[in-house]
């Protein structure tokens, strides 16, 4: 049995046709050194054949939080196993030929001497029952990898106490977004550094139809705005700037170009926290 225990900050501040998973970083974007606790995940199938990437935070040298869909399986279950990368280059010289990153092996291994070190494998993952956007807007989509080796960084990521957020209003709260995912889509190709990429977002709504409270809606990506897309997918939406997670990334709605409209899933709320505490002490 593991047990860790995962700090709780005080907070800085007193499905629709549309909406589809969030897959990186896009616009006003710069290259992340700064949040070294934040991993590129690869999942992989019962065969052990590579699935589908998302981000994620550590919480501890162990516990890595993502978003529900990433650990999802598509059959009420969880993937077998994950590898996850810290490094902020980590599939940045992928070749589509080989399909390998020769410098640190993603998405297929960890790159000699990097294992515990910047990279690490897991089988045990939870989901807070995340099912394909049912009972939207609570889309549920928090989840749990508990990583096989643990890894050191100078800093963890911090989860925000229950209601953080509530009451919260714009104008003036931003938060940072980090992640690997697609900088630009279009129809002639998607752009992905598979790099650490943050950037600035800015609140719009907490409390509409597509929030209700559950998610957080931010400024979108469009124009020069930094904002998120495929890939960037349980990436941490951290309270200003500081290491406090108030969120995972989700989805995005009109996302098309990786410039539509932003939605976290919210990990401010009592039930989140206690599904992660539980995922731990399992």
């Amino acid at each position: 049995m593991r047990r860790f225990q995962i700090a709780l900050v005080a907070g800085l501040i007193a499905v629709a046709a549309f909406a589809a998973p969030a897959s990186a970083i896009t616009n006003t974007y710069t290259k992340d050194f700064d949040h070294t606790y934040v991993g590129l995940i690869a999942f992989y199938d019962a065969n052990g054949d590579f699935s589908h990437r998302c981000s994620g935070s550590l919480l501890s040298a162990t516990v890595f939080l993502t978003a529900g869909h990433c650990t999802d399986d598509g059959a009420g279950g969880v993937m077998p196993s994950a590898r996850v990368w810290f490094q902020q280059g980590a599939g940045a010289n992928y070749d589509p030929a080989t399909q390998l990153d020769p410098i640190t092996g993603y998405p297929e291994s960890c790159a000699a001497g990097t294992l515990g070190v910047v990279c690490a494998t897991a089988t045990e993952m939870y989901n807070y029952g995340f099912d394909n956007f049912a009972g939207f807007p609570d889309n549920r989509d928090a989840g749990v990898v508990i990583l096989d080796q643990p890894i050191s960084v100078s800093r963890y990521a911090t989860l925000a106490p229950a209601g953080t957020l509530d009451g919260a209003k714009k104008p003036g709260l931003y938060f940072t977004v980090s992640g690997y995912g697609i900088s630009f889509s279009s129809k002639h190709g998607n752009i992905s550094f598979r790099e650490r990429l943050q950037a600035i977002s800015t609140l719009v709504n907490l409390n509409s139809t597509w929030t209700d409270g559950y998610n957080i809606q931010t400024q979108g990506n469009g124009g020069r705005r930094g904002g998120t897309c495929s890939g960037d997918s349980g990436g941490p939406i951290l309270l200003r700037d500081t290491d406090v997670i108030v969120g995972v990334t989700s989805f995005g709605k009109s996302n098309a170009g990786c410039r539509g409209t932003d939605f976290y899933y919210r990990t401010d709320r009592q039930p989140v926290l206690d599904f992660i505490a539980d995922s731990i002490s399992n």
